[in-house]
């Protein structure tokens, strides 16, 4: 028990200050954009290998999709004139958030949404022993809905849910029996996203 409660003031800790760099991390933009006439030149700081770069219209449909290759800045010139007419968001997958840029085409011409744009913090999942550490930063309090399922020899049977709300710093801890020998999955369900976290 007591190194449950050790666990969880480190999480806390790791928490406060996480929010405590994305704090200063809003007062500098961490994109800029160049808007010609005929190409918009997106420029994206502090981005790593492997993070995910889409264009996704009003109706959740992926018209663009590229793994940045390379970690740093990553700059890029699109030619969003040539969509139709209507709403669309640059997004940018990273490891522990994604990034949302809105922007609209209205007769060949492009216009970057400021206020609109969005940061959603993924839930973050850590195993030590029999004990999983879930941590989810939510500003806004979004509601975060937790399933936990077991995958034995009986299939899948779902083995814990909960749905906080009302929460900035989510943290929870779950003792799972048998940990090593059984596999769980968790399925995550927050701001219209699912994510899955298998152990």
């Amino acid at each position: 028990m007591k190194n449950v409660i050790k666990h969880s003031k480190k999480g806390i800790l790791m928490v406060t200050l996480f929010a405590t760099l994305l704090s200063f991390a809003n007062e500098a933009s961490f994109y800029r954009i160049k808007n010609d006439a005929k190409r918009t030149s997106l420029t994206l700081r502090n981005v790593k290998k492997g993070n995910q770069l889409s264009i996704i219209d009003n109706h959740g449909v992926v018209l663009y999709k590229e793994l940045i290759e390379r970690s740093g800045i990553y700059t890029k010139g699109f030619d969003l004139t040539s969509l139709p007419d209507g709403s669309y968001i640059f997004e940018l997958d990273k490891d522990l958030e994604i990034n949302k840029i809105p922007f609209t085409v209205t007769s060949n011409k492009v216009e970057f949404n400021k206020t609109g744009e969005k940061t959603i913090f993924k839930p973050y999942t850590r195993v030590k022993g029999n004990v999983v550490y879930v941590t989810k930063l939510a500003l806004n309090e979004e509601p975060l809905k937790i399933e936990i399922y077991s995958r034995g020899s009986n299939g899948k049977e779902l083995v814990f849910s909960e749905k906080i709300e009302n929460t900035k710093n989510i943290q929870k801890a779950f003792r799972l029996p048998n940990l090593a020998k059984s596999n769980y999955k968790i399925v995550y369900y927050t701001d219209g996203r699912t994510f899955t976290s298998n152990i």
